[in-house]
């Protein structure tokens, strides 16, 4: 098996990367390649990696390489992790929507917009070159932000993709560890998309512990989501942390205008692990990736390769994001959504599950729209479809506003934005 890590130089690949050196050997991995267009920084990730495998005993090979066709060629998993335009364009996604009097964040509102602009096009090429390059049952997993975006415009392209959070990840761990159990046992039921979805139920061995886990833990599950306990009691479900900017937009700028964003922060975070990784003792992760953000990014990437290389009905319950189907059908079936489903080498098919309520469907229909412009509008290059879904975000006041702040998100982007001129 041949694993191809596009966005190789990411902070986060070390994490994966001794993933694969716990459990590689179980899944039968025998080359594990990482590129990045960065070689400065992907010689600094990829040598600590190295140590990292070596220090496992992994008896499989490690490739550095610029060459994305060479990446891809004969793989049989795609994992994408990109950010088009670094961290410095991250901070102009979370504070070009503040001179609007909008909140910044990189994968809601206008930030979101941005970034999906950037992104869509890049992911896209990719994936075809995947499908001629790659292996012939093999499988694209993305973990590029606004993964619903993404997972929604490689399910338009018919590609052979799922898309991936470590959001749901999260809360199984969280709750493996309230009950004392182990987090395969942990299953949940998710509805809505990613970045914008609610848990309807969590079982433990098929048993629902739902209410138990709102009526004695509510505080703990509060601060894992960071949404007030009163609010999880009345709802009786476990909103992701994300829903807070729709539900709280005003606050939540006025908390950035005020301390700053997660941009900066995480900028300096990521020079520390740079320092760090050019260490050549240090041979597992340390300690500063956790403040990095993405728990459980490695776990979750191996539990989904590991179910879609088993056997057909061997698989395993995970939260994927794919196409509807007839899971849900209150929702349309093209409609990519993040919810529990059987994955196995067939692929992820969703588990049925019960329709949403009103104010959860207006806001996943509302959402759907916004992407679906916003992926035409980043495809075509054309500005008044872009506008058009500016206008659509529940973030957007109105359309008067959606105009200049395209004009200024153009301006910043203009370098990784061709298909605009």
């Amino acid at each position: 098996m041949k694993i191809a890590v596009i966005g190789g130089a990411s902070t986060y690949t070390p994490e994966l990367v001794q993933g694969i050196a716990s459990r590689g050997a179980a899944l039968g991995v025998e080359q594990l390649v990482l590129h990045d267009i960065d070689i400065e920084r992907l010689n600094i990730v990829g040598g600590f990696a190295q140590r990292i495998l070596q220090h496992a005993d992994w008896s499989g090979s490690l490739e550095l390489t610029e060459d994305l066709d060479a990446a891809l060629t004969d793989a049989s998993f795609c994992l994408v992790q990109l950010r088009v335009g670094g961290l410095q364009a991250r901070l102009q996604d979370e504070t070009i929507p503040h001179r609007f009097g909008i909140l910044g964040q990189e994968t809601t509102g206008p930030g979101g917009f941005a970034k999906a602009l950037r992104t869509v096009p890049v992911v896209l090429d990719i994936a075809a070159r995947y499908a001629k390059l790659g292996a012939c049952d093999g499988w694209l997993i993305d973990f590029t932000n606004p993964v619903s975006i993404v997972s929604q415009a490689l399910a338009d392209n018919n590609c052979r993709a799922v898309g991936l959070c470590n959001v749901p990840i999260g809360l199984q761990r969280e709750v493996a560890a309230i009950f004392g159990v182990d987090a395969s046992r942990v299953e949940l039921e998710s509805v809505g998309l990613n970045h914008a979805s609610w848990f309807r139920d969590v079982c433990i061995d098929g048993h629902s512990v739902m209410a138990e886990l709102i009526s004695s833990h509510v505080d703990r599950i509060a601060e894992e989501t960071g949404w007030p306990a009163s609010q999880i009691t009345k709802a009786g479900v476990i909103p992701s942390y994300y829903q807070l900017y729709y539900r709280y937009p005003d606050k939540i700028l006025a908390d950035q205008l005020a301390e700053g964003t997660r941009a900066s922060e995480v900028m300096d975070i990521e020079r520390g692990l740079l320092e760090l990784y050019t260490d050549p003792n240090l041979v597992e992760k340390p300690a500063l990736l956790d403040e990095r953000g993405g728990a459980w990014y490695s776990e979750a990437a191996i539990e989904v390769i590991e179910a879609l290389a088993s056997e057909v009905d061997a698989g395993r319950n995970l939260v994927v994001n794919v196409p509807n189907g007839d899971a849900l059908s209150d929702l349309p079936p093209d409609l990519v959504v993040e919810v529990a489903c059987r994955v196995d080498s067939s692929g992820a098919q969703p588990l049925p599950g019960a329709p949403l309520t009103q104010e959860q469907r207006e806001l996943v229909l509302a959402l759907h729209n916004y992407q679906r412009l916003t992926i035409a509008a980043a495809v075509s290059g054309d500005r008044n479809v872009a506008v058009d879904a500016l206008a659509a975000n529940p973030l957007v006041p109105s359309r008067d506003i959606a105009e200049p702040l395209l004009a200024a998100i153009l301006e910043a982007n203009r370098q990784h934005l061709p298909a605009f001129g």
